[in-house]
């Protein structure tokens, strides 16, 4: 059974690589705020709980449970009425966020849908593709190594438009192994930094709902476990990428 590919719709937003990189830095500090947030609160909870219960040292202890269970559970619902609207403003921001990059997947699906976008329309590609345009394999295969060699990924783009024309049988070199060595890195920082957004704003919604509800949803932890593992599986230096746009 063939498998069905993912085609771009048309009309979807551009979302650059800068953009991701801006996306990943704001998910960071919205998530960071959040848990700053959210450990006050709990902390302030917390205090109240020791305040009730040294006030109540003198009442035997099965009486004085309830008694603190009760006075905290109030204090503890006026607190979550009270920080609801700032709680929420860090769930919608990391909604947000997560909606921009889930934009961007249609963009990224390889490094040779990268790469072939790569000076799309200039000049010096163009006449790159007429010079190849009658080259036999040998010498297709020879520029494909100088481009990987080199890192010129208009080159790269050109050579691969030139064969993908070919049948698959007759290409002199690969143009995912080609695409990988000019764009695969940034491809793997790229899909990293979509999947960290994504579960930025998966843990941001059960964070607050653990904090309304007062307990973690285990399946949830597990889930954010998991997508955590995926991330790490990429193999990507997001430090580094985000470290990229703040050098420039």
């Amino acid at each position: 059974m063939a498998t069905k590919k993912n085609v771009p719709s048309i009309g979807a937003g551009w979302v650059s690589v800068t953009d991701l990189r801006l996306a990943v830095t704001r998910a960071r500090d919205n998530r960071e705020r959040q848990v700053r947030l959210l450990d006050n609160l709990n902390g302030r909870v917390a205090q109240r709980r020791d305040e009730v219960e040294r006030s109540l040292a003198d009442i035997p202890s099965l009486q004085r449970g309830g008694l603190v269970n009760r006075a905290v559970s109030t204090f503890r619902a006026q607190v979550k009425r009270e920080s609801a609207d700032a709680r929420l403003a860090h769930v919608r921001e990391a909604g947000t966020i997560a909606g921009l990059v889930a934009r961007a997947k249609q963009h990224y699906q390889s490094p040779v849908q990268m790469l072939v976008r790569e000076g799309l329309g200039s000049e010096r590609r163009s006449r790159i593709l007429q010079q190849i345009e009658h080259s036999g394999p040998t010498e297709l295969a020879s520029l494909a190594a100088l481009a990987a060699s080199t890192g010129d990924r208009e080159m790269g783009a050109a050579l691969v438009s030139r064969v993908n024309r070919m049948e698959a049988a007759d290409r002199p070199f690969s143009p995912q192994a080609l695409a990988d060595a000019l764009v695969g890195a940034e491809h793997r920082d790229v899909t990293a930094a979509i999947m960290e957004v994504e579960r930025t704003a998966e843990e941001a919604a059960h964070a607050d709902t653990a904090f309304e509800s007062g307990r973690a949803n285990p399946t949830r932890t597990i889930q954010a476990a998991i997508m955590r593992r995926e991330e790490a599986a990429v193999g990507a230096d997001l430090d580094a990428f985000i470290s990229e746009e703040q050098e420039n």
